[in-house]
């Protein structure tokens, strides 16, 4: 991708969007940064930006950004339905995402991982595999650094782990990672895409454009997944947890299997993994899955699997006191990776929920919470329909406590009602956004709220 002398306009000014606006002024591109948003609202440093030649434009995007313009970058978070790029598609002006721009500058393979739930952990496991057969690894995307980053630090030689969004796939054209994974598709997101369908079809846009020379990996167990096999081009392998396949990876005798081009794999027993959790055990299939086809030798996935403790946020052991563990889940952002969660303990838990409301369906969530939770402590702005849908399912209201907009208080209420063999989780089943910037804000205000009590 030429960016010298081309004009190039950044919409967005999240991490994404500083990354590609600072890349393509760096590589030749006349580059301004837009966002809606007063420069005191924004949370990244607009002088870093300044001082590499961008120009900063802040406030109503008016059409004049649009003047001879060659291509109009869009962050993660704007949608492609706005006003401003409606009119840069009448005016036949190139629109991509930071991901694409990424693909475009890529020298080595992108192995690229999305679905609903299970993509951090996936594609950190991936990379700690990866890490076996490559000296020069890049992990990036919708997870730690943006993926134009690392495709420049990689070079041209190594490869890329990508965990890439349904909101990222909106945006491109060309993306062909060579070896593509849907883990899954629940209802997620469905005020940005409209529908589920709609939400499906964003996701399969990370395989569309490969050929009969790459390979796409999908989770047999979700039925959603299983049928993309159809619209394929790409040689797809299957992975199971519940199903013994007859190609792909599965669990067989309580180990790691893969079956591939009739020879059979055995990699290590499923309780040798450091991670629990029946998720956990689909993440590391589509994980071992990817590295296999990648290259990677089965006996060197053993000692990662063993060593992997999974990532910040994800049923994060944070403390214990009086013998009660207090895990982190604020990656739990919707009600299916809540159940994940609340599958991986027996019961007794004192749940902490709620949030920025999805709106999606609790049934499922609620029933069970109705067999694994003693107490349901509710924060943020779904508090209400929480507990209305909770009351609903049979949990007795009086084992429901509001804590409101505080994080605070309800830390404070879980540990005064906390009491052995019972286990303290946040995992709100939502999004963070009327409270926090993130998932991640959220999370670390709860382990600095823990790492405080007596």
């Amino acid at each position: 991708m030429d960016f010298v002398d081309k004009q190039v306009v950044v919409l967005g000014a999240g991490i994404s969007g500083f990354a590609v606006a600072k890349l393509a002024c760096k590589l030749g591109a006349r580059v301004i940064l837009s966002d809606t948003k007063t420069e005191d609202k924004i949370k990244l440093d607009l002088h870093e930006l300044r001082a590499c030649g961008v120009t900063v434009v802040l406030g109503p995007q008016q059409d004049s950004l649009l003047a001879g313009l060659d291509y109009l970058i869009l962050s993660p978070g704007v949608p492609m339905a706005i006003p401003l790029v409606a009119k840069a598609k009448l005016l036949g002006i190139e629109i991509m995402s930071e991901v694409e721009v990424a693909y475009r500058l890529a020298q080595v393979p992108i192995y690229a991982i999305t679905g609903t739930n299970g993509k951090t952990t996936t594609t950190t496991l991936l990379g700690e595999l990866l890490k076996t057969l490559q000296q020069n690894v890049g992990i990036g995307g919708n997870i730690g650094e943006p993926l134009c980053d690392e495709v420049m630090r990689v070079g041209s030689t190594g490869c890329v782990a990508a965990e890439i969004s349904s909101y990222q796939l909106e945006g491109v054209r060309e993306f062909k990672p060579h070896i593509a994974a849907v883990l899954n598709v629940t209802p997620d997101h469905i005020a940005r895409h409209g529908s589920v369908d709609a939400y499906q079809k964003m996701k399969e846009r990370i395989f569309q454009k490969q050929t009969k020379e790459d390979y796409l990996v999908l989770n047999y167990d979700d039925a959603r997944t299983r049928s993309m096999a159809a619209r394929a081009s790409g040689k797809v392998l299957f992975f199971s947890r519940l199903e013994t396949l007859k190609e792909g990876a599965f669990i067989q005798d309580d180990s790691f299997v893969i079956l591939w081009d009739k020879q059979i794999y055995r990699i290590c027993a499923v309780k040798d993994m450091q991670i629990k959790g029946g998720h956990n055990v689909e993440n590391a299939l589509a994980a071992i899955s990817i590295a296999f086809l990648a290259g990677v030798d089965t006996l060197e996935m053993v000692a990662v699997l063993k060593k992997f403790a999974g990532v910040e946020h994800r049923i994060e052991p944070v403390r214990t006191i009086g013998k009660v563990p207090y895990y982190n889940d604020s990656k739990a952002t919707n009600p299916e990776s809540a159940i994940k969660a609340l599958e991986t303990f027996d019961g007794h838990i004192i749940l902490v929920a709620g949030g920025h409301d999805k709106n999606t369906d609790l049934t499922d969530f609620m029933k069970l919470v109705c067999e694994k939770v003693d107490q349901l402590i509710l924060i943020g702005a779904a508090a209400a329909r929480f507990k209305e849908a909770a009351i609903k399912n049979g949990f007795s209201a009086a084992n429901i406590h509001e804590a409101g907009y505080s994080m605070e208080a309800a830390i404070r209420l879980a540990y005064q009602m906390a009491q052995y063999p019972q286990v303290v989780l946040l995992s709100p089943a939502c999004a963070s956004f009327d409270m926090f910037d993130g998932y991640e804000e959220r999370g670390r205000a709860f382990k600095k709220l823990i790492q405080q009590l007596k």
